[in-house]
């Protein structure tokens, strides 16, 4: 109403109320069918857009270095740990009593004696007394019996000149055989008293028993020593042994001695912090203890080392093996026949190992390891001579994948690492 009072007022015809509507109306389709038609054309271009298709990705070869494999046969050596000690080892006692009254001028802890060497010597003065009193009573007992003996001369003559006939035990008596045996019987024990005295006397001199070294030396110049004094304890230097430790599991592969004159496996030894690199003393098993060690459960093999202190003229500038010192030993056991040696960290998972396939693909094969040794596997089988083992440690190793063999590097190929080709493919030098 207000609308066409105002058009009849400006005097312009207004227009009919079904107009109105119609403008309105357009008014609000528009802009939705400008809407929908942007829409239908949007979808209409991606709709008409090409589409990249998925695809899975190219599997590409992982680049690995590989060794051959060689089958030959592989002598078993058996590592073990082990304490040197000595194989002569002896506290020494004198055998009489006295005083301290001379000593070897090295006779202190590790001096060097041979066999018969005077080591200290006691005050002899009461027992060469001793000895001139038993040489006096031999004298005299001699003399008994040279009398006796013109006794017994003297009665067999009146016994002759009488001519009587005595029953055989008067006889004795009448013969003085009785009084003969006492006074023979006399000089034997003072025979034997001189001779107690005189090895007595030596006894004064303390000696070394056998080629050694001093361990401990407790008394010196002046002490008062007995049979119960330990004066000195002293170790054998011909020969040392080595206690060397070993898995029982490990004595099967080993030639222990039965006898003495049985020969033993060698052995060499190590020290890896005081002897140079490569430097190593040779000695051989002599026995099998017949426990096992406490604490590891472990068995102990002793090892012979002559000449440990190397003072031979053949064994000058060796090292000297020091008695309690620990060693590394490698001991040398039997034969595998016809084996494959595949460097321990070539194992994988404990029994595995990856081949490198005629066709460059990786397969991993199981193997029978015949022993396991301190760097080295011996694989008795599973795999055949000229075969390629991949030497690279891959991240995520999968059955049949794709490998290629890396080419030379001037600083590898100096290095001496190598990669073996397949069959067919030319030899190519390994990072």
């Amino acid at each position: 109403m207000t609308d066409f009072r105002r058009n009849q007022a400006s005097g312009v015809p207004s227009s009919p109320v079904w107009v109105r509507l119609l403008q309105r109306l357009f008014d609000i389709l528009l802009p939705l069918a400008v809407l929908a038609a942007g829409v239908a054309v949007a979808v209409m271009l991606l709709k008409s857009t090409p589409r990249a298709r998925r695809t899975p990705p190219a599997r590409q070869a992982r680049l690995v270095t590989v060794r051959p494999v060689v089958i030959a046969d592989y002598h078993v050596r058996v590592a073990a740990m082990g304490t040197v000690i000595p194989r002569r080892e002896v506290r020494l006692n004198p055998l009489v009593s006295g005083e301290i009254v001379a000593v070897h001028p090295d006779f202190e802890p590790g001096g060097l004696f041979s066999a018969g060497t005077r080591l200290l010597r006691l005050d002899p003065t009461d027992y060469e007394l001793a000895v001139r009193d038993r040489e006096a009573a031999v004298i005299g007992a001699r003399g008994d019996l040279r009398i006796e003996e013109g006794r017994q001369a003297v009665a067999r003559r009146e016994y002759e000149l009488l001519g009587l006939e005595i029953d055989p035990a008067d006889r004795d008596l009448v013969l003085r055989r009785p009084q003969l045996e006492q006074a023979q019987a006399a000089l034997a024990s003072a025979e034997a008293a001189l001779g107690q005295a005189r090895l007595d006397l030596r006894r004064t001199e303390v000696t070394a028993p056998f080629n050694a070294v001093i361990r401990e030396r407790p008394v010196n110049l002046g002490m008062q020593v007995g049979p119960t004094t330990t004066v000195a304890t002293l170790a054998g230097t011909d020969t040392f042994w080595v206690e060397l430790l070993v898995p029982a599991s490990r004595l099967r592969w080993l030639d222990i001695p039965v006898a003495a004159d049985d020969p033993g496996a060698p052995v060499a030894l190590h020290h890896d912090t005081a002897w140079s690199e490569g430097v190593t003393r040779g000695g051989h098993v002599v026995r099998l203890l017949s426990d096992l060690e406490d604490k590891g459960r472990m068995a102990r093999i002793l090892v012979a080392v002559d000449d440990p202190l190397a003072r031979r003229p053949e064994n000058i500038g060796k090292p000297r093996l020091l008695l309690g010192d620990y060693l590394r030993a490698e001991i040398a056991g039997r034969t595998v026949a016809a084996a494959a040696a595949v460097p321990r960290e070539l194992i994988r998972d404990s029994r595995f190992v990856w081949v490198m396939d005629a066709a460059d693909r990786l397969e991993i094969r199981p193997v029978e390891i015949a022993f396991t040794g301190r760097e080295v596997v011996c694989v008795q089988r599973g795999l055949r001579a000229g075969e390629r083992l991949v030497v690279t440690d891959l991240a995520a190793p999968v059955a049949e994948m794709p490998l290629r063999l890396a080419k030379e590097r001037p600083d590898t190929a100096a290095a001496g690492e190598t990669s073996v080709p397949g069959p067919g493919r030319e030899r190519e030098s390994g990072q």
